[in-house]
């Protein structure tokens, strides 16, 4: 039987899609894959054993994708499986970021029986905790992926107005498509829906947030470096931000006025593990058997349907040779090639066994 390793504690049901096929286990010499979700990887001695790796989740910033694509290995993670639980608490983020609840709760929680009793103490305190309604107002989405999507649609249900702001997205949309400048003026609302990237990275700045509404109030459930935290706390002080709710408590944010911190709640639900451990358990299965690449990270998806007598996948640094260089002077069946930046991918069914070793190729596995 082969042998899963796993790095986190993962959902008990992705034993429905490994079967008596692999064994799911917490140490492994010779693991065929490994499976995690926030375990970080920088640093971590990858088993020479390992054909690819699956992420429980979206984000894949604990794992050093680029370096173990050049060394061939190709690194999964579940878009969309946690979609619905992160929309769930973006729209919770609304109402919090829109009245004192959590302020209401933590001075409730003080309140004693005293010269005054508590129901007296909160019919003259509770005016301290007003706040506005959602109905009317604009959301401004940055960010219309999975999430950002399902937000646009449980928003405009909620009788708000929806803007959104995607370069890289142009479907159906419950959102009214808009420019970046002109969702940073109009919204009352922002909420960033975007990866950690070096183009992210600090996006929501002093600059960016003068541009905004005054009184904006701003969700960041994406990644807390999304957000320059010097910048956001002076725009609270100075009442540019009303308010700044994010899943990514840290020294600077904690315990300061009009911030809420919510301790990474987006995907943990119980559904969201769930879903999101047996999507990534049915993307490893099937590269691991058929050599199929779906939702990866590192590597182009390609597939190939049909029963061949050999299959093979080769990886290739696609700077340095071309999938036809490859394909050159091979006889096959059937193919499927593709390049992402500068990495390539070829699934190829051929009817002998083939060897494949010209300078610039990764790896080759055959099924």
């Amino acid at each position: 039987m082969k042998e899963i390793l796993k790095l986190n504690e993962i959902s008990p049901l992705v034993k429905n899609v490994f079967l008596d096929k692999y064994d799911m286990v917490a140490e492994s010499a010779n693991p065929e894959a490994i499976i995690l979700r926030s375990f970080k990887m920088h640093g971590y001695t990858l088993p020479q054993s390992v054909k690819c790796i699956g992420r429980a989740g979206a984000g894949t910033n604990n794992i050093p994708c680029e370096e173990y694509g050049d060394n061939g290995i190709v690194v999964f993670n579940t878009p969309g499986a946690n979609a619905n639980a992160v929309k769930e608490l973006v729209v919770s983020a609304l109402f919090l970021a829109s009245r004192g609840i959590c302020e209401g709760n933590a001075w409730a929680n003080t309140l004693v029986d005293g010269e005054k009793t508590i129901a007296e103490q909160v019919e003259k305190g509770k005016k301290n905790f007003g706040g506005n309604e959602i109905l009317g107002k604009t959301l401004g989405i940055f960010g219309l992926g999975a999430i950002g999507r399902k937000v646009a649609a449980a928003a405009k249900d909620l009788g708000m107005k929806v803007v959104g702001y995607d370069p890289f997205y142009n479907g159906e949309c419950e959102a009214e498509i808009v420019s970046q400048e002109e969702l940073y003026k109009v919204s009352d609302y922002i909420t960033f829906h975007v990866p950690l990237l070096d183009t992210t990275r600090g996006m929501v700045n002093a600059s960016t947030i003068a541009t905004m509404k005054d009184g904006v109030k701003i969700l960041n459930f994406s990644r807390g470096e999304i957000v320059n935290n010097a910048d956001i706390l002076s725009a609270i002080k100075q009442g540019k931000v009303a308010k700044y709710v994010n899943d990514f408590p840290c020294a600077e944010l904690i315990n300061q006025k009009n911030v809420v911190c919510l301790p990474h709640l987006g995907a943990s639900t119980e559904e969201a593990e769930d879903n999101c451990a047996v999507m990534v358990a049915e993307q490893i299965v099937d590269f691991i058997e058929n050599g199929n690449i779906k939702n990866s990270v590192n590597y182009p998806n390609v597939s190939l349907d049909g029963k061949f007598n050999y299959k093979a996948l080769i990886l290739f640094n696609a700077d340095k040779i071309s999938a036809s260089d490859i394909l050159d002077d091979k006889e096959y069946e059937a193919v499927s090639s593709a390049v992402r930046k500068n990495k390539g991918a070829i699934l190829v069914g051929m009817e002998k066994d083939t060897d494949f070793n010209k300078e610039g190729i990764l790896k080759v596995y055959k099924f």
